[in-house]
Order: C-alpha cells, then sequence, then structure tokens
C-alpha cells in the first residue's frame, strides 16, 4: 500500500500542547446592560474550533492518501453532471464565472486538491409559491452551532410568508445571507414530511455527485470563508451578501474519501471541545460558588446566644480561612465582583470597621436631622412629607451594633424630585450638562457622552444639582433601575433628566457616600426590585418607593470611617482585577498567535 502524507502536525497535539491557554483564555463581558446571564467568553475554545475547521480546509487535519482519485478529476466528472441537468432542463444554466485567479486563493492546496467556485459544485432546486401544506425552514428553524434544521414550522400554503419560495431536500445546504456573521447555516439531513420549503434568505446550494453536504457546511463555517463574506457584504447594521456574491465565493475540494475523513475528524475534534467547554464551564461555576459560600459565611448572623466577643472570635475565624486562600479564590472577575458586594454588605453590617464607644449614638443624630427637618418645614424652605410608617421588628434584615440604628431612607433626606422633561431634540452643543441614566455608572457620576440642553432661569434654579446630592435612576432595565452616584463638585451647573430623581441628604450629619454606598449593596437592590414595576421591558420606581427602604444607620464619625475603608479596599479590589485583566489580555492576545502561527 502507497504511504499517505501527514499533515504537519497532529491536531490532537495542538490541542493537547496548549490545553492550559485554550481553556484559560477567557473573555469578559460587559456587565452594565441586558443580555445573556453569562459574564464571559471561552474565546480559547472558540478559537480552538476555528484553529480545527482551518485547518481542515487546508488539508492539514487529516493525512492525505495518493490512491484516492483527485478532486480534479471529480470536478471534471460534475460539471459534465450539471451539464446533463441543464441539458434535461431538470435545473436552468447558470451565468459563467471567471477563472478562478491566482490573486483570489487564499492559501496553497495540497496535492490532489482544487479550487472551484461554490456556483460550480452545486445546484439550487428551483423556487414555488406553496399552494398546500409545507414545512417552513427559515432563520429561526435552524440549530447553527450544530448545522442542522431543529424547529421548522408546518403551515397551510395560504399562510405562507412572501419568503417562502426556495425548494431544499434532504442534503442540501443551506446558507442565510442576511447577518452572515450570525452563521445561520445548516445541512437538510433528512427527508422532510411535508415538502420543505426555505425563506429566500438563504443561498441553497444542492451538491453535485463526489460532494459531501456536511464538508461543504464545515468550509462555509471556517474562518477564510468568514473573511471572504466580511470583504464583500454590504451594510453595516445589518450586513447582507447577495446570492452572486455568494456563489462567486471559492472553496478547496479534496478528494471524495477525504472529505469523508475530514468530516469525521472534525466531529471527533469538535467533541472534545464540547467536553472541554463543558469542563471549564463546570470549573468556573464551582469556583464561583466556593466563593460565594466563603464570602457568605462573613455574613452569616453569630450563634443564638452568642456574646458580642464570641460572634467576633467567629467572624475573624471564617476571616481568617478565607485569607488563606486569597490568591487562589480570587482570580475571576465575578469573584472579585463578589468580594466587592461583600465588602459592602460587610460595611452596613457593621463588621468592616471598629466601633468607638464614644461616637454619638445614631439615635441622637436621627433627632437633630427630625429637629432640622421640622424647622425648614416651618420656615417653609421644603414642603412636609408624609409620615413614614414606623420600622417593624420583622423588617429588620440583622441585628445592628451598639450605637447603629435602623432608618428609613426617607427620613434622611430634605426633598425627593424627579428630574427636567427634555426630550432629545432640545440637545445642543451649548447649553448646560443635563444628567441622563447613561451617566450614573458604579455609584459614580461618569461625564463621557453627557448632552448638554438649553434651559430657562426658572429650570435651572429648579433642576440644578449641588456637590453630595443622591442621583437615583428611577427608570431603567429591572437589573440598572434605583442605580445612584454622588454628585461631585463642577465648575459649572448641572441638571438631571427626567428618568433620575434626586435626593438632598442633610449632609450636616450624614455622610451622603455612606447613603450611596449603602444603595449599592445586595440589600437595597433586594428593596428595590421588590417595588419597581415592570412595564414594556422598563422598571420604574417613585418618591415614596424609595423613602421606604429601610437603612442601617452608623454613628456620624463611624460613616465616615466606613467610607475611609471602603475606598482603600475597593482600590484594592480594582487593582487585583486590572491585573487579573492585563494577564487575561494577555492570554487571549497568546492564543490568537498560537492559532495563526499554526494555520500558516
Amino acid at each position: 500500500m502507497a504511504e499517505t502524507k501527514a499533515p504537519n502536525k497532529n491536531a490532537e497535539q495542538l490541542i493537547t500542547e496548549h490545553l492550559d491557554i485554550w481553556t484559560t483564555a477567557i473573555e469578559q463581558k460587559s456587565s452594565s446592560g441586558r443580555g445573556s446571564s453569562k459574564k464571559f467568553s471561552l474565546h480559547g475554545i472558540k478559537k480552538l474550533r476555528e484553529l480545527i475547521l482551518e485547518l481542515a480546509v487546508r488539508g492539514k487535519l487529516v493525512s492525505q492518501d495518493p490512491n484516492d482519485e483527485p478532486a480534479s478529476v471529480l470536478l471534471e466528472r460534475i460539471a459534465d453532471e450539471k451539464a446533463q441537468l441543464v441539458k434535461d432542463k431538470k435545473i436552468k444554466k447558470p451565468k459563467a464565472q471567471p477563472a478562478i485567479s491566482e490573486d483570489e486563493k487564499p492559501f496553497e492546496l495540497p496535492k490532489g486538491w482544487a479550487w472551484s467556485r461554490l456556483q460550480d459544485i452545486g445546484h439550487d432546486l428551483g423556487q414555488k409559491a406553496p399552494d398546500s401544506e409545507f414545512t417552513y425552514i427559515d432563520v429561526g428553524s435552524i440549530n447553527k452551532e450544530l448545522g442542522f434544521v431543529s424547529e421548522p414550522n408546518i403551515l397551510k400554503g395560504e399562510d405562507a410568508p412572501s419568503r417562502a419560495r426556495k425548494i431544499v431536500k434532504e442534503n442540501t445546504v443551506i446558507y442565510s445571507t442576511i447577518r452572515p456573521y450570525l452563521l445561520n447555516i445548516a445541512v437538510i439531513d433528512k427527508e422532510f414530511q411535508p415538502e420543505p420549503i426555505a425563506s429566500t434568505a438563504f443561498a441553497i446550494i444542492h451538491p453535485l455527485s463526489g460532494l459531501n453536504s456536511s464538508y461543504i457546511y464545515r468550509y462555509l463555517r471556517a474562518p477564510t470563508f468568514i473573511g471572504y463574506v466580511e470583504s464583500v457584504q454590504t451594510g453595516v447594521a445589518y450586513p447582507a451578501i447577495n446570492d452572486k456574491q455568494f456563489f462567486a465565493g471559492i472553496i478547496p475540494i479534496p478528494p471524495t474519501k477525504e472529505q469523508k475523513r475530514i468530516v469525521t475528524k472534525v466531529d471527533e475534534l469538535m467533541d472534545l471541545c464540547d467536553a472541554l467547554e463543558a469542563q471549564t464551564e463546570n470549573s468556573i461555576a464551582a469556583h464561583q460558588t466556593l466563593v460565594e459560600v466563603l464570602l457568605d459565611a462573613l455574613l452569616q448572623a453569630p450563634e443564638q446566644n452568642a456574646t458580642s466577643e464570641q460572634a467576633t472570635v467567629q467572624f475573624q475565624q471564617n476571616w481568617q480561612r478565607l485569607s488563606e486562600h486569597f490568591d487562589t479564590l480570587f482570580t475571576t472577575t465575578a469573584s472579585i465582583d463578589t468580594l466587592k458586594q461583600t465588602i459592602l454588605q460587610l460595611a452596613v453590617m457593621g463588621k468592616l470597621v471598629p466601633q468607638n464607644p464614644v461616637d454619638e449614638p445614631a439615635g441622637k443624630l436621627l433627632e437633630r436631622i427630625a429637629a432640622e427637618k421640622a424647622q425648614l418645614i416651618k420656615d417653609k424652605k421644603i414642603k412636609k412629607q408624609k409620615p413614614l410608617p414606623e420600622i417593624l421588628d420583622e423588617e429588620k434584615l440583622y441585628e445592628l451594633p451598639s450605637g447603629w440604628v435602623w432608618s428609613r431612607f426617607g427620613d434622611l433626606f430634605k426633598s425627593f424630585s424627579n428630574g427636567l422633561y427634555k426630550p432629545s431634540k432640545f440637545y445642543t452643543d451649548e447649553g448646560v450638562i443635563s444628567l441622563r441614566m447613561y451617566n450614573i455608572q458604579n455609584g459614580y457620576i461618569d461625564f463621557a457622552g453627557a448632552k448638554r440642553v438649553e434651559v430657562e432661569s426658572n429650570e435651572l434654579a429648579q433642576f440644578i444639582l449641588e456637590p453630595n446630592d443622591l442621583l437615583i435612576n428611577r427608570v431603567n432595565s429591572k437589573e440598572l433601575v434605583g442605580k445612584t452616584a454622588i454628585i461631585p463638585k463642577s465648575e459649572e451647573p448641572l441638571v438631571y433628566e427626567s428618568m433620575n430623581m434626586r435626593a438632598k441628604p442633610f449632609i450636616e450629619h450624614l455622610s451622603a457616600q455612606y447613603l450611596n454606598l449603602f444603595m449599592m449593596t445586595k440589600a437595597a437592590q433586594n428593596f428595590i426590585s421588590s417595588f419597581a414595576k415592570e412595564a414594556v421591558g422598563q422598571a420604574s420606581i417613585n418618591q415614596g418607593q424609595v423613602s421606604s427602604i429601610i437603612i442601617p444607620l452608623p454613628p456620624f464619625k463611624e460613616q465616615q470611617r466606613i467610607v475611609t475603608k471602603i475606598d482603600e479596599l475597593m482600590t484594592l479590589c480594582d487593582q487585583l482585577k486590572a491585573r487579573l485583566t492585563n494577564a487575561q489580555t494577555t492570554k487571549l492576545y497568546l492564543t490568537d498567535a498560537i492559532v495563526e502561527n499554526s494555520i500558516n
């Protein structure tokens, strides 16, 4: 038997040699806004899948066998077959395509392979308007990850949409030419009953004899063909290619037997990628669960009847257990975010900084605030507010340290007011900065992309923001509504729009920063989620609901100590996250470099 030519490097070697890179090159997704619950993308495994496909269609995945019939002979035979189909009027004669130039060929082919235009390896099956019950295959019917039709609809002829026109049958390859980056590609893998009809959004290839549908499908997903599509598609927000552009694309054709070997090997390696992906996701989930369990232990109430000294010992033991494994626990963005949330919660439970018995109790603080508020009402500087209900024992989330007290949020503020309504047509290059919901980011005001509006003098007086005002987002998605930020000092006037509300705290007696960090805790977010009303994808809260939130209030000096400690610890967390991000960026670049090097 003749010797076979092996590929440059065994694909399994590529996977095993760089296993750590494939499984640890993880790309973080933005945590703002709505969308997938997954906050990460397994970039390494994604690139590995692309590499497998690219090696496959370059002839580097399986061995060539010189006994295989060359692809040039196969192409001659299918050209004759296609000519016969045209002669028999079974298909229309396609327009002649130019010969493939050397400049079009993206890489050199192995011996026995040949280049062909997609138009020349198959044909379509015509079109018809359904006049009876049919199986409708549209883009939504495709399982694009596995490449088959999974959820077609059965429709009556009279209910057929205008796009239901293209005839398909078993072994037909369909390719969505609208938003091709979504890779809605499939092989019709069985006979459908009633008759299947596909949307005109698909380009249709029914392969001629000797061409493997599954090989064609894999080539259409390979980076080389994706690059070709990106070079010819039109449109930015809604890119597309037309059938002419699609069928002008070129495809490397291996011998028929090698096509089958390639498909088998690709399937085998994709199964391995599936296993790696599942293992990596399970490992990430297990790691996050461990982090949450250990951090939750810090937040647990002390055992019943435990003295304050015993509670302190219990907390210190839990902290010691955590700190011994700090370097191995906080190695992901999610774990650091969980640590940040735990730090905030520890702060408002009185566990972050020590209490000082000489501090004025928070109860005295509330008395002074109530007296000052009464005087402001008497002087007609603020309006009298509806009394807030007394805080019941069952509302209190946990036992507070000595000197702390529970308070309604509304009792700590002089006033709440909704913002200025100015449609976007009022935005100008002049005027004053008008803060929108997008400017509230992670407890701070982000001025990036801030808009300006022209306001009348009375509007400016009513809606001007002052340093230490609390800006609260009152209309947004369920996950984002209720986000807050402290207004910083500004050299120019700031106003705020109607999607937000402003709360003015008694800053002579309170730390606005402490109030803001409380609103960032899970406890505050739970309050907001419990009363936020949803309609058409938006959630809203009102002044009365925000006023009813209960907040654990420390003595004023302890508030300041907490804010200082939070700033210190959050800075450390951000530094930790920055180092992690830099390390991950290096791994992403390394992954891309390995893929590029393996191909070339």
